[in-house]
């Protein structure tokens, strides 16, 4: 029996989340979600999966389905239902595009790019003051980080203050986070004329909680590496390991708390 990640608790949350998106709790609901969870841990083609989830193809057209109408984006987005504004932190990473991705017969943009490092696909990520993901969005590898950054930030309208690193240093950028009544935490590359006085870096130092997360996402293959043709099941491929970042997880010693206490103690010193 190949390793599985649901406990029962996780599955328990999980299954009342499903059940309010109109998916039916079937008697193989559970296994099948494995079968998903196992493809997007090693990163496997569908046809190889163990036969233990049942027939792969019927494990495929269920996660395909799911993508055509969403529902597994309206699940994450129930699970940061109520992420902590107080700081935002956004970056993006590249996913390089395996060769099987490519030739999708769709004729859409399916966010395959060129860059340095070939095909690529790149994820823009804004996690909220715990480092847990709480929006994303999918580009080519060959767009700028301050293209996309009004598009993310346009997401985040209740967010306190907003970090990025150099990449995001443009006067657009910063603008649009005021406008939305937001601080932003961005440090100016060092040929600007203005500086850094103004950085707060006491916060700026915790933003490689954003860089951590990409780290516990890319422990699932099929986030680190990109193997769907089609933009939408990629996407829907994101937010299957969000449950296991800490939404899931609602003991004594969250390690949501923990994150934010660490945080607050290192800009103290």
């Amino acid at each position: 029996m190949p390793r599985l990640l649901l406990s029962d608790e996780h599955w328990s949350k999980l299954r009342e989340i499903l059940l309010r998106k109109a998916i039916y709790n079937k008697r193989d609901r559970r296994i099948t979600v494995e079968g998903m969870l196992y493809r997007m841990r090693t990163g496997c083609p569908w046809r190889d999966l163990p036969e233990a989830f049942g027939n792969w193809n019927e494990v495929y057209k269920r996660f395909n389905a799911w993508s055509a109408t969403g529902k597994w984006l309206k699940v994450f987005k129930e699970l940061v239902a109520q992420p902590d504004m107080e700081w935002v932190f956004i970056d993006d990473c590249y996913a390089k595009a395996h060769q099987h991705s490519a030739g999708a017969a769709s004729g859409n943009d399916e966010a395959i790019g060129k860059s340095r490092a070939g095909n690529t696909s790149k994820i823009h990520l804004a996690v909220d003051a715990h480092g847990l993901p709480i929006e994303f969005e999918i580009t080519g590898g060959q767009i700028n980080d301050c293209t996309q950054a009004p598009a993310l930030i346009a997401k985040l309208p209740e967010a306190e203050t907003i970090a990025a690193d150099k990449g995001y240093d443009s006067e657009r950028v910063r603008q649009q986070v005021e406008q939305q009544g937001a601080k932003a935490v961005i440090p100016r590359k060092r040929n600007s004329v203005k500086g850094n006085a103004d950085l707060d870096r006491g916060l700026y130092r915790n933003r490689h909680w954003v860089e951590n997360a990409f780290a516990r996402l890319k422990h699932y293959r099929a986030v680190a590496s990109r193997f769907d043709k089609l933009k939408r099941n990629s996407k829907a491929s994101w937010p299957w390991p969000v449950p296991f970042s800490g939404y899931l997880c609602e003991t004594a010693t969250d390690p949501r708390v923990c994150t934010k206490n660490c945080l607050r103690s290192v800009m103290l010193r």
